[in-house]
C-alpha cells in the first residue's frame, strides 16, 4: 500500500490534470503507436450510430482478438473521441478495437441506449470484412455507464439475440471498468434521467442477469471510487461465481473513477498496471471453455 501511495503522490500533477479535462489531456500525451484508426463508421443510421476502428500496427489485425469498448459519461456525455488514448493502447498489444457511440438522455432513456450497442456489436464483421479484417474472439467492454451497456450485453441474452447473437456461444468475455451493476432502486438524478423513477425495471441492471453461462467476467475498479461504489464490482463477482460464472475482481488501490480507465493511458500507465492487467486477464478468460445451455 505504501508504494501505491508513492506512486499516487508522484503522478498528482497529472492525475489533477486528466480529472479538470481527461479526453484532453490523455489524448494528447498518448501516441498512437503505430495503430491505425479508422474514424466515425457508421452502425445505425443518425449522428450517434458510428464507431471508430483501431487496428493494431503493421496488418496484424487477421485474426486478432476484438474489444467493443463503450464509453462513460453518465448515459448523457459518452463520447468515442474521448477515448483514443484506449483505442490505440489495446490496438498496440494487438486487439482490433471498436468504439461506438450511442444515444444518450435526454434524446433517449433505457433501454436505447442498450440496444444500440447490441446494434453496434453486431455491424462488427461486415465492418471488418469490409476492411480485409479477419474474425477473432468477441469482447465486449466499458467504462462506467458504458460497463453497464457491456455487461447487459453479455449477461442479458435478449439485446443480442434480435441480431442472431448468443451471449454464451459469440462472446468470448466482458470487461467492466468501475461499473454500477448493482444500483437500483435509486433517486439519483442521473440514474433517474437514465431509468424513470423508483421504481427503476428490475431487469434493468447487470446483477440481475447473472447466469452459470455467461461469459467469463473481468470486473476492475478503484478502492477510492466515490462515484461509482466498488461494492458494485465486488456484488456482481460474487453473484457470478455463486452461479458457477467464471468472475475476475481486481481492485487498484487508492485509484478513483477516473484514474481506473486513465491508468491505461500511456502517461499514466506507472500509476496502476490496469491495460497489463487487463490484457492478460481476458486473454485468459477468452481461451476458458464453457458450456451453453
Amino acid at each position: 500500500m505504501r508504494r501505491a501511495a508513492r506512486v499516487l503522490l508522484r503522478a498528482a500533477p497529472l492525475l489533477a490534470a486528466v480529472a479538470c479535462a481527461p479526453a484532453e489531456t490523455l489524448n494528447r500525451l498518448t501516441p498512437d503507436e503505430g495503430t491505425t484508426r479508422l474514424a466515425g463508421l457508421a452502425y445505425a443510421e443518425g449522428p450517434a450510430g458510428t464507431l471508430d476502428l483501431y487496428l493494431p500496427p503493421g496488418g496484424a489485425a487477421r485474426g486478432a482478438p476484438v474489444l467493443v469498448f463503450f464509453p462513460g459519461g453518465g448515459w448523457r456525455s459518452a463520447a468515442k473521441e474521448d477515448y483514443r488514448f484506449l483505442g490505440s493502447a489495446f490496438a498496440a498489444r494487438g486487439w482490433v478495437v471498436a468504439i461506438p457511440d450511442y444515444r444518450q438522455v435526454p434524446e433517449v432513456t433505457f433501454p436505447a441506449f442498450i440496444a444500440d450497442g447490441a446494434a453496434a456489436v453486431a455491424s462488427l464483421p461486415g465492418l471488418r470484412e469490409a476492411r480485409g479484417v479477419a474474425p477473432g474472439p468477441l469482447v465486449i467492454a466499458g467504462h462506467s455507464a458504458g460497463a453497464h451497456t457491456a455487461l447487459m450485453l453479455g449477461l442479458d441474452p435478449r439485446w443480442l439475440a434480435p441480431h442472431g447473437l448468443v451471449p454464451c456461444r459469440d462472446v468470448a468475455a466482458v470487461l467492466g471498468l468501475a461499473g454500477p451493476y448493482a444500483i437500483l432502486p435509486t433517486r439519483a438524478r442521473t440514474v433517474v434521467a437514465a431509468f424513470g423513477p423508483p421504481p427503476q425495471p428490475a431487469d434493468a441492471e447487470p446483477i440481475a442477469h447473472v447466469r452459470a453461462a455467461a461469459p467469463p467476467a473481468v470486473l476492475f475498479t478503484g478502492t477510492a471510487d466515490t462515484l461509482v461504489s466498488p461494492r458494485n464490482s465486488r456484488a456482481l463477482a460474487a453473484a457470478l461465481t455463486a452461479a458457477g460464472a467464471s468472475a475476475t475482481l481486481r481492485e487498484f488501490e487508492g485509484l478513483g473513477h477516473l484514474e481506473i480507465v486513465g491508468a491505461i493511458a500511456l502517461p499514466l500507465r506507472h500509476v496502476a498496471p490496469v491495460l497489463e492487467e487487463a490484457d492478460a486477464s481476458l486473454r485468459a478468460a477468452i481461451g476458458k471453455p464453457r458450456a451453453c445451455a
